[in-house]
């Protein structure tokens, strides 16, 4: 992943209370607490390069005093945070979320000053380790085996300048673009490096791609027409098996993630035999139970993916861009409506309930 960080293990306390006032029932303030606030524009490699200890520490509590019996709370300490932060303790278990500009999480609470209750002794703050987990949020997620065009086509419909070249693993670093279109909408789209076989077992990239698909509203498989070989050591794949493979990667990583919706772009039309081999993989696509037995079995995932759309293109003479940046308006404008009304259905049915 070169310099892209996006796991960071942090240690967080609350602030210690402040001192009781014993003679005249005096309470010291609360220490203060950390919060993680997800803000845009920041990264997780930033926060590691301004704070190289990663320790973030809230202030004390001030203590009671005969001019001010109520001892003021200790200052709290707010860490920026990216947007995408799942928030997870050291056993690996989620603990918090931020997904969204000015959501906030609780990261470790002040303790609570000295009082009548605690001998007017000061309580520590909370004190732990957490890992802050960066995944990726975009509205498309581009998936498929390395060397397939993604990031061609990445750089083709949007303003985003990925590095391109014809080796397998060009993609190191998730890349972000946006396709913007006329009425000024925006719809963001991630290029992930490259899957291969086994990724959900974390070979190769492994788990440090697959969660950045899971915050993907929608995928885009991007599929080679002529098929997919990694190296010389491996098998050949064909379009129709790639596909397969990597619904099953999927699969194996998450379930949930074949519940997605799904949209298919068939690259590379302007090679040779490109014409033969899309029929074929239609053909395959519109009955994949009638092939499946030219597969391995361990190859075939239990629930192939459903396509909205298959779309033919080429990201080397531009065939099909257009269409296919229509079909990704018309995708998520159609899930967008579809959350809209789930979402009315449920106040009306609260609404109903209430009286």
């Amino acid at each position: 992943y070169s310099n892209f960080i996006d796991n960071l293990r942090v240690y967080v306390r609350g602030g210690t209370g402040g001192m009781g006032y014993p003679n005249l029932g005096g309470e010291g303030g609360r220490g203060g607490d950390v919060w993680f606030v997800a803000r845009e524009k920041t990264t997780l490699k930033s926060i590691s390069e301004k704070y190289p200890q990663k320790r973030f520490v809230a202030g004390t509590g001030a203590n009671s005093s005969v001019k001010a019996l109520k001892g003021e709370k200790g200052k709290d300490c707010e860490v920026h945070v990216p947007l995408g932060i799942s928030v997870l303790d050291d056993d690996g278990k989620q603990i918090g979320d931020l997904n969204a500009a000015g959501e906030r999480f609780l990261a470790a609470r002040g303790g609570l000053g000295g009082s009548l209750a605690t001998n007017f002794l000061p309580c520590k703050g909370q004190r732990r380790t957490v890992h802050l987990d960066l995944k990726l949020i975009a509205d498309v997620g581009l998936v498929g085996f390395p060397n397939a065009g993604k990031s061609s086509l990445l750089s083709k419909i949007s303003h985003a300048k990925p590095e391109i070249a014809n080796y397998a693993f060009t993609t190191i670093q998730p890349e972000l673009g946006k396709i913007m279109y006329a009425d000024y909408k925006q719809i963001s789209v991630a290029d992930l490096p490259g899957l291969i076989e086994g990724a959900h077992a974390n070979k190769g990239m492994g788990h440090k791609f697959l969660k950045h698909v899971e915050r993907t509203k929608q995928l885009l498989l991007v599929v080679d027409i002529s098929g997919f070989q990694l190296s010389v050591k491996t098998q050949f794949r064909t379009a129709f098996e790639t596909i397969l493979l990597l619904t099953k990667e999927l699969e194996l990583y998450k379930e949930e993630l074949v519940t997605k919706p799904a949209l298919l772009a068939i690259n590379k039309l302007d090679l040779p035999c490109a014409k033969d081999n899309l029929d074929e993989l239609m053909t395959q696509l519109e009955n994949p139970q009638g092939f499946l037995h030219l597969v391995e079995e361990e190859m075939i995932p239990a629930n192939t993916l459903e396509f909205r759309e298959v779309i033919p293109i080429s990201t080397y003479t531009g065939e099909g861009i257009e269409e296919l940046k229509a079909c990704i308006r018309k995708s998520i404008d159609e899930q967008a409506e579809q959350v809209n009304e789930e979402y009315r259905k449920k106040k009306l049915l609260l609404l109903q309930t209430s009286k």
